[in-house]
């Protein structure tokens, strides 16, 4: 992946005004400020990202339009002349910082079943406080080759392993659950599909496609162990009878093939029905309360060089270098099963927790982050939505829409 960056001599640099979006504690709405900087890129207008600089601010040509979004947004803005840029100029090249240019809007698609609402996903409900346009995919749409229009995909909390998130236990009777079962085994027949697990299993091998070809990947919580055990099980049934009808591989654990996955090996799976969990990727197991709590749960980011590793340098901009943790049915990954090319960019240095990770894939790229929701701690199925008017200048949020806006670095051409 090629990044544009801004070097010392690019005079136009000085021409005019600009416009600085302040990213450290100077901002009012950290959140609604990545979807200002979307809304400048759908106008064609330039962002540039000034990495490591007062927590990863935007620079822009000073223009009357984007003074008024920001005001109607609630964005901090800054109005700054010639000699104030080029004293920040300065100031990153003399420094662990780096200016990127981000060219072109991402096209976004969210993968997500039709019936979900945007609170029963942190993603969805960032890009809709954000004001970020989107596109919901579903199953067939994937199928039907629609991936290909799109830069940047996010996966809802989704099973890729065909056991309807492994809510047997708890909620087996429940409305919701027999209608989602019945919903999921109606599209896997119109696929050509004897079985959900079947069908699934090919969905998450068309999406890894996907990002060979150049597509970004973005997913939390449950949507990354269970993508990997599917891409892992290809060629063997995991999912138990009460899901499929059909028996376990009796030699499962030996077909796992971990040449297939993108960012985990050497994990076993946990076929129990009666277990809210799919494998022992997951740190602290789902049904094991985090034993510190939440005012004690923090994960650390790392800092990247800007001018050397721009890439996870983007995916880390924050105001805040700790995290507060939370949980999920997958709330981080043990870092002994994380693949030894995987860059590490959140770890829990208290445990053996790794929080957020990404890599490369042939043309593109992948990033997972653990856990549900980060303002969230604990989230129940019927939980109230969080609220993100309460919580605009969240660290962990922030996380989230550094992602949306790093494909922007790289200028692509879409099919329509």
């Amino acid at each position: 992946m090629k990044i544009k960056i801004i070097f010392p001599l690019l005079i136009n640099f000085l021409l005019s005004q600009k416009i600085i979006i302040p990213m450290d504690v100077k901002q009012n709405d950290h959140l609604k400020a990545y979807g200002l900087a979307f809304w400048a890129l759908n106008q064609n207008i330039n962002v540039e990202w000034l990495l490591n600089y007062r927590g990863g601010s935007f620079l822009l040509d000073e223009f009357s339009e984007i003074t008024e979004v920001a005001r109607v947004r609630g964005v901090t803005y800054e109005i700054i002349n010639s000699e104030e840029a080029l004293n920040i100029f300065n100031e990153i090249n003399l420094n662990n910082m780096e200016i990127v240019l981000l060219e072109k809007a991402p096209k976004i698609a969210i993968y997500s079943p039709p019936n979900k609402q945007p609170w029963d996903d942190a993603v969805t409900l960032a890009l809709t406080y954000a004001e970020v346009p989107y596109d919901v995919l579903w199953d067939k749409e994937v199928f039907n080759e629609k991936l290909a229009r799109y830069d940047w995909l996010h996966l809802h909390h989704e099973d890729f392993t065909g056991q309807y998130g492994k809510f047997y236990k708890n909620y087996r009777s429940a409305s919701w659950y027999l209608e989602q079962k019945k919903q999921y085994e109606a599209i896997s027949r119109d696929l050509g599909f004897d079985s959900v697990h079947k069908q699934k299993k090919a969905l998450a091998q068309i999406i890894k496609n996907y990002i060979g070809n150049g597509g970004f990947l973005f997913a939390m919580c449950s949507a990354t162990d269970s993508f990997d055990i599917a891409l892992a099980t290809q060629n063997t049934d995991a999912a138990h009878e009460f899901f499929d009808e059909s028996p376990i591989d009796e030699d499962l654990q030996k077909r796992i093939d971990y040449n297939n996955t993108l960012a985990f090996y050497d994990f076993s799976i946990i076929t129990n029905p009666m277990i809210y969990e799919y494998s022992d990727i997951d740190f602290p197991q789902s049904e094991n309360i985090n034993a510190k709590g939440a005012e004690a749960d923090f994960f650390t980011l790392f800092d990247f060089s800007a001018k050397y590793d721009p890439v996870p340098a983007m995916l880390t901009q924050n105001h805040s270098r700790t995290i507060k943790g939370f949980m999920g049915q997958t709330t981080g990954f043990k870092r002994d099963i994380v693949k030894k090319h995987i860059v590490i960019m959140g770890e829990d240095v208290t445990s053996p927790q790794v929080k957020y990770i990404h890599g490369n894939y042939g043309k593109g790229t992948f990033t997972f982050l653990g856990g549900h929701d980060p303002e969230d701690y604990q989230h129940f199925v019927g939980d109230p939505q969080t609220d993100l008017s309460l919580y605009k200048n969240s660290p962990g949020y922030r996380l989230i829409l550094n992602n949306i806006l790093f494909p922007a670095a790289k200028k692509k051409e879409r099919k329509t």
